[in-house]
């Protein structure tokens, strides 16, 4: 508790936030906390913090600001699916959001639904640290489309949980750029250009269980002109696991059914 914002709050009638919650990264003050598991609560009177503070409690909980047991609760009925259409600078923000909340839902497999043309492969990069940095696994589903960046993002499902309609497209291709400058500008965009290009195929080709170089060879063989695969294509490179949506049941948990 902040006493210098309660005095202040009483002085003034204001109603400021007086909860300081404290991490390693940040320090937040909120009106009401919500601590998700277990918790210590600490009287020192004789070795105060560095703010002052002789009653505190520590967790390494999850601390949910601003939100009653029962606001929790009914985010713990509502199990996120995660859908995919672009791959911009607000999308990626908003594909970190929602794979975070949804640890705090109590679902034990997060989907990740893509119908994408794709986008900025900078924003696919952002996208697939949120993947990494998931403590459940991640199921990948191809509606409809998953093209350029999209195509990337499918193969990050989990093996054996990457799912695609029979009848959806996948295409793969190059990293393009639209850079215009000087001409060390220009040679530098072209150099990150291949650095990028190496890595999303050899990214890709791991996340199959194959050689490094397996799509780039391919695509050097096709002159590099735009790859489109259908769904049995897919399936024969380990692109796909199952060519089909899975079953998903979005009430107290989100059940997928590998078969």
């Amino acid at each position: 508790m902040n006493q210098h914002k309660i005095k202040s709050n009483s002085k003034s009638g204001d109603r400021e936030p007086v909860i300081t919650v404290k991490t390693y990264k940040s320090n937040d003050y909120c009106h009401e906390v919500y601590v998700d598991g277990p918790c210590k609560i600490i009287y020192s009177p004789d070795k105060p913090l560095p703010c002052g503070a002789k009653v505190w409690i520590e967790t390494e909980s999850e601390i949910i600001c601003d939100k009653t047991k029962k606001d929790v609760d009914e985010l713990r009925k509502s199990p996120i699916i995660v859908r995919v259409n672009k791959f911009d600078e607000e999308s990626a923000k908003t594909f970190a959001l929602e794979m975070a909340q949804a640890h705090s839902t109590g679902q034990d497999i997060i989907p990740v639904v893509i119908d994408s043309y794709g986008g900025e492969v900078y924003s696919l990069m952002s996208m697939i640290a949120a993947i990494r940095d998931a403590e459940l696994p991640v199921a990948t589903i191809v509606e409809g489309k998953a093209m350029s960046c999209g195509a990337i993002l499918f193969s990050f499902g989990e093996d054996g949980l990457r799912f695609m309609d029979k009848d959806a497209t996948v295409m793969i291709h190059d990293v393009s750029s639209m850079d215009w400058g000087k001409v060390e500008e220009l040679k530098a965009a072209a150099k990150e250009a291949d650095r990028l290009n190496s890595k999303i195929y050899s990214m890709m080709a791991r996340n199959c269980g194959k050689k490094d170089d397996y799509f780039m060879k391919i695509v050097d063989k096709k002159k590099h002109a735009d790859w489109f695969l259908d769904a049995e294509e897919c399936k024969s490179h380990d692109l796909a696991n199952h060519l089909r949506l899975p079953t998903m049941t979005v009430n107290v948990s989100v059940d997928i059914e590998v078969g």
